[in-house]
């Protein structure tokens, strides 16, 4: 059975609620979000650690919206995300995770929506996934999706960003 907690992380000027796994430890601010799982790689056959860039994708995606609705528009920073995967192969994993956002000039060119396709030893479904959130999108706008980010453990992932339809309404797909 897992455990479900929400909580409100508190910066100086952001406030994001995040949805936590049981031992998830994850900290948002302007600047980004970053959090570590440390447990069990696989159970019954699930792989657990790997959910953990679900709870992870969740977080992000509120603190970008909490961002936008102060004005201080952002988006993900594709190229400065790190991950790590320590201990992957033996039954228990250390997965952390830093994904941080880089300051947009203007509401439009913000993104307020986050998610991932990944694989843990496998090669993610990237085709199948952009079917599914492409339905998300508004319409003229596309998914911004970063190039595969890798562990040397085995863990990949490409992380995907858009503009929210309901929080960014008024953008067009030409803004």
């Amino acid at each position: 059975m897992k455990l479900a907690i929400v909580f409100f992380i508190c910066s100086l000027s952001l406030s994001v609620p995040v949805i936590a796994q049981e031992n998830d430890n994850i900290r948002c601010s302007e600047k980004g979000c970053e959090g570590t799982y440390k447990g069990p790689e696989f159970v019954d056959g699930t792989d657990v650690a790997h959910q953990f860039s679900n709870t992870m994708s969740a977080a992000v995606g509120d603190a970008l919206k909490a961002c936008y609705r102060k004005g201080a528009y952002a988006k993900v920073d594709f190229f400065n995300i790190r991950m790590t995967t320590e201990g992957m192969g033996s039954g228990m994993v250390t997965y952390s995770l830093y994904v941080p956002f880089k300051r947009v000039s203007t509401a439009c060119e913000a993104y307020t929506a986050f998610d991932h396709v990944g694989g843990w030893n496998h090669k993610p479904a990237l085709h199948q996934r952009k079917a599914e959130l492409s339905r998300l999108l508004m319409r003229g706008q596309a998914l911004a999706i970063s190039p595969l980010k890798t562990t040397p453990e085995g863990l990949q992932e490409y992380w995907i960003q858009w503009r929210h339809r309901t929080v960014q309404v008024a953008c067009k797909a030409n803004d």
